[in-house]
């Protein structure tokens, strides 16, 4: 398979969703976010960098007009309260664009929180999310403009997909549990 199934963090578990289930998905999610937004001409802004093979499917699924940014999100240091910080912005203007934050993975609904905090001060026409993957269970934060989402998983640890621990298993076409020694920082990536 050529990926070590073992990182510091953890190892690398069954397969949760295979890369057909996740494909079949992904156009459905094309669909509907086609007739929510026909003859709006969205901007999809996808955070780096486990957002990107999700976007990248997910625009080639999408039969409307539409344009593509991307965001970095950092975590501060120090941060006790899951804050992040923007380390790339937008290259567009958003002013009165439809815009669709698109996340591979709603968890405590921090990064949601703030993204929306942040680009809804720069007075979008619309400001709305979709996710591939709800846990909802560890929610920390209401009141999120979730409008698409592709799976609600469980309380486990992702890789595949995009998804990454310890910057390992993006690569993989399907999407597994990691089995964790112990519940690492990096999980906190996918807020």
């Amino acid at each position: 398979m050529g990926h070590s199934q073992h990182s510091e963090n953890g190892e690398i578990g069954v397969v949760y969703l295979t890369r057909a289930e996740i494909a079949a998905r992904v156009e459905e999610l094309g669909f509907a976010i086609g007739e929510a937004y026909d003859g709006l001409d969205p901007v999809l802004v996808a955070p780096l960098k486990s957002s990107v093979v999700f976007l990248a499917d997910l625009t080639r699924a999408l039969r409307i007009p539409h344009t593509l940014d991307v965001i970095e999100l950092a975590p501060y240091t120090d941060g006790q309260d899951g804050g992040v910080r923007l380390l790339k912005d937008v290259d567009s203007p958003l002013e009165g664009r439809h815009v669709l934050l698109v996340e591979d993975i709603v968890d405590t609904g921090l990064t949601l929180h703030f993204l929306c905090r942040t680009l809804g001060l720069r007075d979008p026409a619309s400001l709305a999310a979709v996710t591939l993957l709800d846990r909802p269970h560890r929610r920390l934060v209401d009141e999120l403009p979730l409008r698409f989402t592709g799976f609600t998983v469980p309380d486990e640890l992702f890789a595949g997909y995009g998804l990454g621990l310890d910057e390992r298993w993006r690569a993989l076409p399907d999407l597994h549990v990691v089995s964790s020694i112990a519940l690492p920082q990096a999980a906190t990536e996918a807020a």
